[in-house]
């Protein structure tokens, strides 16, 4: 990724024909009170999202029959901090996008060509938020299930561990089939 640039292109309500006709670019580092969404996710006592650093870029590719449809390369690198589902401590997970989206004429149009591309289809009107679509993006690379690699706390896995021990009032549970056992004797 490059450097973040400045530029008169609005990243709110961008054009996205002109700006891949430009050959524009646009980037930045975001800070996390920009992400509400993903902020939401961040593990509870914890430094939360780091800076995202965010790089997007378009140009226009010529299709069959030669026509020319604007594309956007969007790039993004970041990370959060989430719960393990382990151990229930904190993980800080890498967030990493790389997509293209292709953009055509209207919504119609990119619903029907959307599940036969291998790239993102959407329309030109409206005008897409990029801050959005890239939220969207960075909490779609967040794991389905946030682990560490090792957990810096044992874990006690099973209530069959010995770790595991019995509260005051409890009992140690009866196995219901040894009883049925003891009935069939």
């Amino acid at each position: 990724m490059t450097a973040p640039t400045k530029s008169t292109w609005n990243p709110k309500r961008l054009d996205v024909r002109a700006f891949a006709l430009a050959g524009g670019q646009l980037g930045s580092a975001e800070g996390d009170g920009q992400f509400d969404r993903l902020q939401a996710e961040c593990a509870p006592g914890t430094d939360g999202l780091e800076p995202v650093s965010w790089h997007v870029q378009g140009e226009m590719r010529a299709q069959g029959a030669g026509k020319v449809q604007p594309w956007l390369h969007l790039e993004a690198e970041g990370a959060l901090s989430v719960v393990c589902q382990r151990c229930l401590g904190p993980v800080k997970v890498p967030l990493v996008v790389d997509r293209w989206y292709r953009f055509v004429a209207d919504e119609a149009a990119a619903e029907a060509e959307d599940e036969d591309s291998e790239e993102d289809v959407l329309a030109l009107e409206p005008r897409p938020d990029l801050e959005d679509l890239l939220e969207d993006e960075l909490l779609m690379a967040l794991p389905l299930v946030p682990m560490h690699e090792v957990c810096p706390e044992p874990v006690v896995m099973s209530v069959a561990d010995e770790a595991v021990s019995l509260g005051q009032d409890e009992e140690p549970r009866k196995n219901p089939f040894a009883e049925l056992a003891r009935l069939k004797k």
